[in-house]
């Protein structure tokens, strides 16, 4: 199963269209780790794959409407997977939301709009960063996920500007 995860998109100041390097990614199951900031993101991206969401900070009364809860757990694949906008400090995050999702085998998380794939006490943790709105980083970047009888087989960060 192939999975793109985004977060931190920030429409319509960010985000006013799929960026082409973004839309040739966008197949199997789509995530977004929140702060969409307006559904017609969502709709957009619904017409390349499936997508599942989750609210972030920035995100109103029409992204929870769309179907974006504040924290999301669900089988992809076979992998049992949680995401959250907002995952906390960096210190202790791991064990904090291995505690908040004791079932999941991968977080997915955003925010920070700071890129990271990362293991710790049996948990992969994982954050696509932003592919609009990259703030220090030095480009805009998405997650590529690929899934196969319940094991995650890759993890890459990619850079889309």
């Amino acid at each position: 199963m192939k999975v793109a995860v985004l977060a931190d998109t920030h429409a319509p100041r960010r985000w006013r269209s799929c960026p082409a390097p973004v839309a040739g990614r966008l197949r199997g199951l789509i995530l977004h780790a929140g702060d969409v900031c307006i559904p017609a993101v969502l709709d957009e991206l619904a017409a390349f794959a499936p997508v599942r969401v989750v609210r972030g900070n920035n995100d109103g009364p029409d992204v929870a409407a769309w179907g974006a809860p504040d924290t999301l757990e669900l089988d992809a694949g076979g992998l049992r997977l949680a995401m959250v906008h907002d995952a906390g400090p960096a210190v202790g995050r791991a064990a904090r939301m291995r505690r908040r999702f004791p079932d999941a085998g991968l977080v997915i998380f955003g925010h920070s709009h700071i890129p990271l794939d990362e293991s710790a006490g049996g948990l992969r943790i994982f954050n696509p960063g932003s592919p609009t709105d990259r703030r220090r980083q030095p480009r805009g970047t998405i997650g590529l996920l690929e899934i196969s009888a319940g094991h995650l087989v890759s993890a890459e960060i990619v850079g889309v500007t």
